[in-house]
Order: structure tokens, then sequence, then C-alpha cells
């Protein structure tokens, strides 16, 4: 700042109510010192600003997976939804693993966010602890947690499983089997597992025909060997459920390899829609939950509560239930 403040003949302080919104200082000095901010490169450090003000202007959102296109969806609905506020969005990947979730609430916490989005409904108690004592917006997102911290928007990951191991019944299908993870790190799968079992018990189903296949996140390549697995060690099986669509077409391009009708001999089914779904032939039966209008929703709850917050107001918590449906398509 005193560099810009040499070169535009001004004083530093001069210079930092120029780069202020609602800058009082004359046109032509503001310009004089913006050609020399230009010129030397100079960006503004917000951070004493940030202390006075509490607005650091950004807000916090981990996610379990950068590479999972249902994830960089909401990420995308997000930014979409603060474009335009002044907010921006700083990013975090857990891996799937709370331990890491519970680093990254912590240094996100020490960057002063707004406001801060995790995904999913469980975390450690040392994170939930952080979370409650933030002082800020806190938004879980993904799930439909028994014992929310604050706000949510998501949906019942296990009552969407259990729609469809009821679309797979309503078809004919009499033994249903289910290809997951062999950890619980990913808490919305295992959720989907739980609506799985319920739904099967339910129906009076052929119980215990589920693989484990590692650790979230399940790749394609591990769906095309749990489904080898599966019909080998339960060859009466006649139809599949994966807990996402990347798993569900490892073992759809597994039956074809192998001869296997698709759903002549075994239905497959996935979770998510994501676009390979739709594309690939057959086209799999699979969840939609509009991942993108997840974000869309967070977004707009986000601008409440940061508008909220700087009116030193507190938004009453909200639980936005998004949208889920089966997509019938050929795999069943």
């Amino acid at each position: 700042m005193a560099d810009v403040a040499a070169r535009a003949g001004v004083s530093a302080m001069t210079v930092s109510r120029a780069l202020k919104s609602g800058s009082t200082v004359s046109a032509a000095t503001r310009a004089r010192i913006m050609q020399a901010v230009e010129e030397l490169g100079y960006v503004l450090d917000l951070t004493a600003g940030t202390l006075s003000s509490k607005r650091t202007g950004f807000v916090a959102v981990l996610i379990p997976s950068l590479n999972n296109s249902n994830f960089s969806d909401t990420a995308r609905g997000i930014e979409r939804r603060l474009e335009g506020s002044g907010l921006q969005m700083l990013l975090g990947a857990t891996d799937y693993d709370v331990r890491k979730e519970e680093q990254l609430i912590e240094a996100m916490l020490r960057r002063r966010p707004e406001a801060i989005v995790v995904t999913g409904g469980r975390h450690t108690g040392r994170a939930r602890r952080h979370l409650a004592a933030a002082g800020i917006p806190v938004v879980e997102m993904w799930d439909l947690p028994d014992a929310p911290i604050e706000h949510v928007v998501g949906f019942s990951n296990a009552a969407a499983a259990g729609a469809i191991v009821e679309h797979l019944h309503g078809r004919g299908y009499r033994c249903i089997a289910y290809i997951g993870g062999s950890t619980d790190r990913d808490t919305r799968g295992l959720d989907r597992r739980r609506g799985y079992e319920r739904a099967v018990r339910d129906l009076k189903l052929p119980p215990g025909l589920t693989i484990a296949c590692g650790a979230p996140p399940i790749a394609m390549q591990q769906g095309s060997e749990a489904v080898v697995d599966l019909m080998e060690r339960h060859p009466e099986v006649d139809a599949v459920l994966c807990v996402s669509d990347l798993s569900a077409f490892g073992a759809l391009a597994e039956c074809q390899r192998r001869g296997w009708a698709v759903p002549g001999r075994l239905a497959v089914a996935g979770f998510g829609d994501f676009e390979l779904s739709r594309s690939c032939h057959p086209r799999l039966t699979t969840v939609s939950v509009d991942a993108e209008g997840i974000g869309e929703a967070v977004g707009r709850l986000l601008l409440r509560a940061v508008a909220s917050g700087r009116d030193n107001a507190v938004l009453p918590p909200e639980t936005v239930r998004t949208p889920f449906a089966v997509m019938a398509r050929e795999t069943s």
C-alpha cells in the first residue's frame, strides 16, 4: 500500500479509503490510485478489515470427493447461487473420512468463514463441538440427520434406497442383492444399505445378500469385481442394487463381458443418476437426487443466513427436504 501511495502521490490512508466500497475519495484521485494498483499488481490485504467488520466474504464448503460428479454438481449449484452476492466459496474434500473432515473444519474455522457447509449428518464429537460453537451458520447437506447441528438441506438416503428396492420388487424380482462399501466411511452409503435391508425385510425377500467391495468411493472396477463375487456366491440372485452409478456401471460392463443378459439374467440398479447412467447401453435404472438442485438450495439458504448474521440476527434453523425419484430404465 505504501508503494501504491508513493506512485500515486497520496497517503496510504487515502489508498485504503479509495479501495473500499462507497469511497469518498474524488474520482480523479481514485483513478490515479487504481492505475498505480494495476501497474504494481497490488492486492488489498483484507485481514484488518475482516477483524473489525467480521465479514470475510467467503463460505467454507466440505464435500467427500472432488472427482465425484454429483458433489461437483452440488458445488456448482452453490456457486451459481452465490454469484454476484460478494460471497466466495472455499472448497475442501474430506475423502469420506470423518477424521479428515474434523481437521478441515478446524482449518476452515481459523480463516473465519461467514458460514460453513458440511456433507452428511455424522461427524466426530470434536467436529460437532467446533461447529456448534462456531457462531456462524452451519448447513449439513445430502442427508436428514436425526440431530442436526443447525440447518439441513437433503433427503433420506435410506428411503431412496428403499424406493428403488420396491421398484425392483414391482418389476417381479424376488432375490435382490446389494453392492456397497466394506467400511462405514461413506455414511450415506451406509444409510442406503440400511434402507435396502429394511425394504427387503418389509417385502419378505431373502436377506443377507450384501457384497462389500472396498473402501469408498466405490469405483467401476470394484463394481465389476463385486458382481462376479455376487453371482458365484449367490447364483439365485435376479437383481442387484449398487451404492452408486459408478459401481453399477462396472457391474453392468462385467455382465456384458460375460454374456449375462441385463436385465434377462440380472437386473442392475444404481444410485445418483450420473451422466453415464443416462448415456450407457442399456441405460441404468437409478435414483435421481438432483445434486445441483441440492447445491442451489444450500446457496439460497446461505445467502439468507449470512445476511441475518451481518444484521446481528440469527436465522432460525431450517430443514429443506430435496426430492428424489426412481428413474426406471432398461437395466431393470
